[in-house]
């Protein structure tokens, strides 16, 4: 062989080892005595993540359930095109609603799962984040849609028909739904996925098995991903390629599963999706996408910190690298440095009762840099619905703190801006002095997200 030849077929062979390493490992073997939940944000998500998965799972014998937090209702583009008709009165909405309901039963009957296996919420699409950081009983007042202007699940088919648009009403149904299923293996939106429905359920998900950890055998959890800027690629129908992790999670740590399907669950799935025709009709390009070999799963690590005297060791990024403190960084003790060439943006740690919190600049921001913190603490001894939802929204080295959507004291929290990081530090009572937080972190450029961090647990330990 050619020298050159050997170095082009050698330089082949590695490359195919790294690729190899990289891809998806298999999702465990579903089996007969599986109880499967899919925990859907809209109908047509269920769908559009797990179409295979619930095929394999009445294949094997496997219980399935499917759960929907809202009816998806709010999609009026989706419904000009539809219907053929502006639709903005409150009734229309609920129209919407049913709709997308009777779609999603059509859908799952063509998966071969009837529609006693079916359970609907109803809760306001677009409004459950709003719900989560803002509306429990201690305020009073249940959220308020500002399109339909309903303050209550509007569907008298669905499970808590007239049920107040609060945190509680969520949280209780969702807790309900695993306490009479107790699944094993649950399906639910990624913490990452920019739509803010599928957030939230994830993050009920989090605080309910939490609640229920003494009453339910803990089950596996496979968060999966629907909306993520350009992802999936190349756009339309594409039956004969895989579905690759997008690009944007490259060195997250995400463990990556996935399950494969085989013709005809992939028949079946291209089926089921265009049941959806509300959405199909103006958005086929994109949901046909998902109709590709295989279907991905994977979460983030959990973060571990201690709660004591900050130590180098101990600064840990929510994508897993350890962080250290540097001194050219500006002064005080929350210097948090990443390694220079990481694409880790935030780090850990936990410093004298406070969480500090580093959020590295990019080039394109070093001048200037605004953020949005959310920080949402769980605590074994005081229920969620009375624990802070903090909110921090600094700009140009100036912030402001809220509880919910009441703006608070900042006393205590300290921000600092430095040549390539900010720093943040928040006393953990201010938090309520949590067991873990879950939190996000967006920064911005003047208007436009130049980062964004998916919801990631963090322990204090």
């Amino acid at each position: 062989m050619h020298k050159k030849s050997f170095f082009i077929f050698l330089s082949s062979i590695l490359m195919l080892g790294y690729y190899t390493a990289a891809l998806p490992a298999p999702i465990d073997p579903i089996k007969k005595n599986d109880r499967i939940l899919i925990l859907a944000p809209h109908p047509d998500d269920e769908t559009i993540g797990c179409a295979g998965i619930i095929q394999q799972a009445l294949s094997a014998g496997a219980k399935v359930q499917v759960a929907y937090l809202t009816n998806g209702d709010h999609n009026q583009f989706a419904f000009i095109v539809y219907e053929k008709r502006l639709t903005f009165r409150k009734g229309e909405f609920i129209h919407m609603g049913e709709v997308r309901r009777s779609e999603a039963v059509k859908a799952m009957k063509t998966l071969g799962l009837d529609e006693d296996n079916l359970i609907f919420l109803g809760y306001p699409d677009f409004g459950t984040f709003t719900i989560f950081n803002q509306y429990w009983q201690a305020y009073k007042k249940p959220f308020r849609d500002r399109m339909t202007r309903i303050s209550s699940v509007p569907y008298k088919n669905n499970l808590s028909y007239d049920a107040p648009y609060t945190g509680e009403s969520i949280l209780d149904d969702l807790k309900n739904v695993l306490l009479n299923y107790k699944p094993n293996k649950i399906f639910v939106s990624h913490p990452a996925d920019v739509n803010v429905d599928h957030k939230t359920l994830y993050l009920f998900l989090q605080v309910a098995l939490r609640d229920l950890n003494k009453e339910i055998p803990k089950p596996r959890v496979y968060p999966y991903l629907v909306h993520c800027l350009g992802w999936p690629a190349p756009r339309h129908y594409h039956p004969e390629l895989n579905l690759e992790p997008p690009e944007k999670f490259a060195g997250s740590q995400i463990n990556w599963e996935e399950s494969a399907l085989t013709p005809e669950q992939l028949d079946k799935k291209h089926k089921a999706i265009l049941c959806y025709k509300s959405q199909t009709e103006s958005s086929a390009f994109y949901l046909l996408s998902f109709v590709r070999k295989n279907e991905l799963f994977g979460d983030y690590p959990e973060i571990k910190i201690k709660g004591a005297v900050f130590e180098e060791k101990k600064a840990v990024s929510p994508f897993g690298f350890l962080g250290m403190f540097r001194k050219q960084d500006s002064g005080g003790p929350g210097n948090l440095e990443g390694p220079p060439k990481s694409n880790d943006r935030v780090s850990y740690a936990v410093v004298d009762n406070s969480i500090v919190i580093r959020i590295e600049k990019t080039k394109e921001a070093r001048r200037q840099i605004n953020l949005m913190l959310y920080l949402f603490g769980y605590s074994y001894k005081t229920p969620f619905a009375h624990m802070p939802k903090i909110k921090i929204i600094a700009k140009y080295g100036k912030f402001r703190v809220f509880n919910g959507k009441t703006m608070i004291n900042p006393q205590g929290i300290s921000l600092e801006v430095g040549p390539n990081a900010l720093i943040l530090k928040v006393p953990l009572q201010i938090l309520g002095f949590p067991d873990f937080i879950l939190t996000s972190v967006k920064s911005y450029r003047k208007a436009l997200p130049i980062g964004v961090s998916g919801f990631r647990k963090v322990y204090i330990e």
